[in-house]
């Protein structure tokens, strides 16, 4: 990688100013002055800049508690984004992994790995989303068997999913699909209403409930390994 590619990702500044921080000599490569933006350089290298260490990560993997009334979202628009909520000098390579409706909560993974990414969305891989589901109407034991057979939809019929009863109206519920408004979908099929709905793990993973809405933490490696 370039020097000040390498700088310039790190949120040091534009390619241009940092070609100019290089070429005053303001740059140093393990311990040695550089004064050449095309400087090769990996991950790894010990860069400073005014003698203070630039870090640039090659994989970042963060958990968000997703609050309510923003999208799952890179793009900039008149709804805030979940991209909004996270403050990484590396943030213009970011991404949630899936993606959360407007008025669901909870768990949302954010990453720059594709390869995890795919890994994790792919419906061959069979990774459970457990979701906290809130209903209007009282759920019945009819209602967790044909859950647990899998509901018939409009466009596909989603695959036989673990449902459990914790209140009247509220049930956890895992699903291995993701499908566009997925979840209240299938309550719909079952004539009730969802009116809260909240992630509460991904796979292996489940949120921190130390999080507040909004609020986003690293995985450690254990919690990486765990979902690859």
């Amino acid at each position: 990688m370039r020097l000040d590619k390498f700088l310039a990702n790190a949120g040091i500044g534009s390619r241009k100013e940092v070609s100019k921080l290089i070429r005053d000599k303001q740059v140093k490569v393990e311990d040695e002055t550089v004064n050449k933006p095309n400087h090769k350089v990996s991950y790894d290298s010990l860069i400073t800049v005014n003698d203070e260490q630039v870090i640039l990560e090659e994989y970042i993997y963060l958990m968000l508690n997703k609050p309510e009334g923003v999208i799952s979202s890179t793009e900039d628009g008149p709804t805030q984004t979940v991209m909004e909520l996270i403050d990484h000098p590396q943030i213009d390579e970011l991404f949630p992994v899936g993606r959360l409706d407007k008025d669901t909560t909870g768990l949302l993974i954010v990453s720059n790995d594709g390869k995890l990414s795919h890994s994790l969305l792919s419906p061959r891989n069979k990774i459970g989303k457990t979701y906290e589901v809130i209903l209007r109407e009282d759920v019945t034991d009819e209602d967790i068997v044909k859950l647990e057979a899998g509901i018939p939809l409009k466009d596909f019929t989603s695959s036989p999913a673990i449902a459990e009863k914790i209140e009247d109206r509220k049930v956890e519920l895992t699903i291995y699909e993701g499908k566009f408004h997925q979840v209240k979908r299938m309550f719909i099929y079952l004539n009730n209403e969802v009116i809260g709905l909240k992630r509460i793990s991904f796979g292996s993973l489940p949120l921190d409930e130390m999080l507040e809405p909004g609020e986003s933490r690293y995985l450690t490696d254990e919690e990486v390994n765990n979902l690859t």
